[in-house]
C-alpha cells in the first residue's frame, strides 16, 4: 500500500507494521507527530498498542525498558534535548541490554527552530555504544524502523533512530510492507541482565564492548551503508541522512565524478571505509546535518594524508542546517540565484495568541514587578517563554525545563528578594515538582507562579500529566496550603491577581500561585466539538 506521510508519519506507520505493542513519548518538536499517528490509528481501530503520554522522556524511557523486559516491542520518541532527560535510562539500557525490541526515536533539530540548543543525538549512540540508524528519506525512515526493531532483537540491545527537522517534516510517497503481530509475553531468561549490581554491570559491560566488532560487521552487512567508487576516487564524500538528498541535486544539476560513501546506519562501515581508502582517496568531503561526528570520526580512519574537509574545516557552515546552496557551494558548483524578498515584508517574531491567558498573568505579573525594584523572574520551556519578548519583556531567565524552580531557589539562597519562577502545568510535572520539594525542604524564599493552560500548549495541546490535580501535587509535596493561590488571568480580575501576587511575595517561604485559564487554542476545538 502506498501513503503520503511526513517522516515522523512513516517512523510510526512502520512501527505499528513491525508489531509495536507501546510508544512512550513526551511531546517534542519535531518529534511530535509520530505519537500522535498511532494515537489516532489507535482511535480508529483498536489493536491493543499502549500511547499515552507520558510525564518526561527519563519516564518514557523506564516504561518502554519495562515493556522490553516483558518480551514487547516499544518505541520511546522525544526530541534532542529530551536525550538529555532520559540519558541515565538510556544509557544503562544499554547495559542491560533488551529482550523485546526497543527503538529509541531522537528527532534533532539543527538551527534550532524550535530550541534552546542544537546538538546531535549521534554522540548519544557512541557514547552508550549502540547502534544508529540514519534514514535520508521517508521511505528509508519506513524501511529502518521496520529493520531497527528486528536488529535490536537480534543484538539484543537497543537501537536509535535518529531523524532531523527536515526529514521529520517533509512527505513523501511510502510504501508499507505486511504488518506482522506483536510479540507474545515473555520474561528474560537471565534476570540478572536487568539487574546493575556492579558485579553484574561489570559482565553486561563487558559484554557490550565485546559486541562492537558483531555492531561493525552488522553496519557493514546489512546494505544500509553504500559505497560507490567514481571514475575519479582521489577525491570522495561521504554524507549522511537529509545531506545525501542535497548532494543528489547537486549531482542532478551537474555531474561529478567523485566517489561517495553514503552513511546510514553506525557504527562507522570500517570495511569500507578501507575500500575508499583502497582506492587511493585524497581528498573526502563530509557532508553530514547537525554536528561534525562523521567528519571527527574518519580524522581517526584514515591515513593524516587525507585531508577530510566539512563543517570542522569551514567547507560547510559549523552551526544550522544544511541547504541545497551550502552543499552545492561545497562541492565546488556555483550558487544557485537567489531573490531577496520584497522590502514591503517585515519579519513578525513570534508571538502569545491573542486572548492567551498567559497574557494576562504577564500583565499582572510585570506590574507587581515593577513595585520592587530588584525583583528577578525565572521562565521557563514552553509558549509562555514568549513573555521574553515584546511586548512584556517579563522574563530574565530561561535555560532548560523545570530550571525555573532551582534557579528562582538558587537566587533565593543567594540574597535575591523578590525571587519568581514562571512554570506551566505540563513543565511543572515533567521537571518542576523536584525543585519545589527542595524548596519545601530548605523553606527557601520563592514564588512559584504555574500558568495553567490546562494542556500542552507549545506542541499542539497535548495532554497535560498534572491536569485538575497541581494543588493536590504542591500539598503533597510539602508546600502550605495556605500558600497555594489559584487565581483566573483575566483583565476583569487583574486587582485579585496582583494582590495575591503581592502577599506571597511579602510572605517569608515558598509560595505557589497557580494562574489557570485553558490554552485559547484548546478551547476552539472543544467548543467546536461540543457543537458536533
Amino acid at each position: 500500500m502506498k501513503k503520503v506521510l511526513l517522516g515522523d508519519e512513516a517512523i510510526a506507520q512502520a512501527a505499528v507494521d513491525a508489531g509495536l505493542s507501546g510508544v512512550y513519548a513526551y511531546p517534542g518538536t519535531p518529534s511530535t507527530e509520530i505519537t500522535e499517528y498511532i494515537q489516532l490509528l489507535e482511535s480508529k481501530q483498536p489493536t491493543g498498542i499502549f500511547c499515552k503520554w507520558a510525564t518526561n522522556e527519563k519516564t518514557a524511557m523506564e516504561a518502554a525498558l519495562g515493556m522490553s523486559y516483558m518480551g514487547k516491542r516499544a518505541l520511546v520518541c522525544m526530541k534532542h534535548v529530551g536525550m538529555n532527560v532520559c540519558a541515565d535510562a538510556f544509557m544503562n539500557a544499554a547495559i542491560t541490554g533488551v529482550n523485546g525490541g526497543l527503538v529509541v526515536l531522537a528527532a534533532d533539530d539543527p538551527s534550532m527552530h524550535s530550541s534552546q540548543n542544537e546538538q546531535d543525538s549521534r554522540f548519544y549512540a557512541k557514547f552508550a555504544m549502540i547502534p544508529c540508524l540514519e534514514p535520508s528519506n521517508q521511505q528509508e525512515a519506513y524501511n529502518l524502523t521496520r529493520y531497527a526493531f528486528d536488529l535490536s532483537e537480534r543484538l539484543r540491545t537497543p537501537v536509535l533512530l535518529r531523524v532531523t527537522t527536515r526529514m521529520a517534516h517533509s512527505r513523501a510517497v511510502v510504501e508499507t510492507a505486511e504488518p506482522r503481530k506483536q510479540n507474545e509475553m515473555s520474561v528474560p531468561k537471565d534476570v540478572q541482565h536487568f539487574i546493575l549490581l556492579p558485579a553484574f554491570a561489570k559482565r553486561n559491560y563487558a559484554e557490550l564492548v565485546a559486541a562492537q566488532p558483531d555492531f561493525v560487521s552488522e553496519s557493514e552487512k546489512a546494505g544500509n551503508n553504500v559505497y560507490t567508487k567514481g571514475s575519479n576516487p582521489k577525491k570522495a564524500i561521504v554524507t549522511t541522512g537529509i545531506g545525501y538528498n542535497y548532494l543528489l541535486e547537486s549531482f542532478m544539476l551537474k555531474g561529478e565524478n567523485s566517489s561517495v560513501l553514503k552513511i546510514t546506519q553506525y557504527p562507522l562501515p570500517t570495511a569500507l571505509i578501507n575500500q575508499m581508502v583502497a582506492d587511493g582517496v585524497e581528498e573526502i568531503l563530509v557532508i553530514e546535518e547537525g554536528q561534525p561526528v562523521v567528519e571527527e570520526l574518519l580524522r581517526g580512519m584514515v591515513p593524516s594524508s587525507v585531508n577530510v574537509r566539512g563543517r570542522l574545516t569551514g567547507d560547510l557552515p559549523r552551526m544550522g542546517e544544511l541547504t541545497p546552496d551550502s552543499v552545492r557551494v561545497a562541492l565546488g558548483f556555483d550558487p544557485l540565484p537567489t531573490h531577496e524578498p520584497d522590502a514591503i515584508v517585515v519579519g513578525r517574531p513570534p508571538a502569545l495568541c491573542q486572548g492567551c491567558g498567559h497574557r494576562d498573568m504577564y500583565t499582572a505579573l510585570n506590574e507587581v514587578a515593577r513595585e520592587y525594584p530588584n525583583s528577578r523572574i525565572f521562565g521557563d520551556i514552553g509558549c509562555y517563554t514568549l513573555g521574553a519578548l515584546s511586548p512584556f519583556h517579563a522574563i530574565h531567565a530561561c535555560v532548560e525545563m523545570g530550571a525555573s524552580v532551582t534557579m528562582a531557589k538558587g537566587a533565593a539562597d543567594a540574597g535575591q528578594h523578590p525571587a519568581i519562577a514562571v512554570i506551566g502545568d505540563s513543565t511543572f510535572t515533567h521537571s518542576g515538582m523536584t525543585g519545589l520539594l527542595d524548596c519545601v525542604n530548605s523553606n527557601a524564599n520563592v514564588v512559584i507562579l504555574i500558568s495553567d493552560n490546562l494542556t500542552t500548549g507549545m506542541t499542539g495541546g497535548q495532554d497535560s500529566a498534572g491536569t485538575g490535580r497541581l494543588e493536590q501535587i504542591c500539598e503533597g509535596l510539602g508546600v502550605d496550603k495556605q500558600h497555594i493561590r489559584v487565581v483566573v488571568p483575566l483583565p476583569k480580575n487583574m486587582e485579585e491577581i496582583k494582590a495575591a501576587l503581592r502577599e506571597e511575595i511579602d510572605y517569608n517561604g515558598v509560595s505557589v500561585v497557580i494562574a489557570r485559564r485553558e490554552c485559547i487554542q484548546t478551547l476552539k476545538r472543544h467548543l467546536k466539538q461540543a457543537k458536533k
